[in-house]
């Protein structure tokens, strides 16, 4: 497997190809499971930034509908998440956890196949009200001949948002 952590577009790409591939098995694999959409290039849902649609059975033979964002990840040494406040700094786009419209955002560290399933909005409310606490970071993202991005956001203690945000999970994924 290629070093997923070497930062560039085609880097980033398989990131987060990796993760959508890895979320939409996990999915598939759960007993109550109906259908998986990966809806990622459909311009309504990107612009709502929500990546999978789950449709699961519910007990009384009703099915719901759950939507899921999900962002690959490489860095799980620092204990931190990035939590994108800025898409794209110069042309002051919002960043996607500060907007996204998805019941969870699924933060998945590709390489150690860790799943963190955070439960939206609260995760970002509780987020807002303390992102003066933590240390703005900004990325830069090639794309192609030379140019690039600046990314930004803030990095945010696991442990915090675990003990903090009522409803987040954490499952270690078993080899594909």
């Amino acid at each position: 497997m290629p070093d997923l952590r070497k930062y560039s577009m085609e880097g980033a790409t398989e990131v987060a190809d990796k993760a959508a591939a890895d979320i939409e098995a996990l999915l598939r694999r759960q007993p109550d499971t109906v259908a998986v959409i990966n809806v990622e290039s459909d311009p309504t849902y990107r612009e709502k930034d929500i990546d999978l649609l789950w449709r699961r059975k519910l007990p009384d033979g009703s099915v719901k509908t759950i939507t899921i964002e999900v962002k690959g990840d490489r860095w799980y040494k620092t204990g931190n998440y990035f939590f994108e406040t800025c898409s794209n700094e110069g042309k002051s786009t919002p960043g996607c956890f500060l907007y996204t419209e998805a019941d969870y955002v699924y933060y998945y560290f590709v390489e150690e196949r860790e799943l963190h399933i955070l439960p939206m909005p609260a995760t970002r409310e509780w987020f807002k009200q303390r992102m003066s606490d933590f240390k703005e970071k900004k990325t830069s993202t090639p794309v192609g001949s030379g140019k690039h991005y600046v990314t930004v956001g803030r990095l945010v203690p696991r442990h915090l948002v675990a003990a903090e945000v009522t409803g987040v999970k954490i499952l270690k994924l078993r080899s594909a």
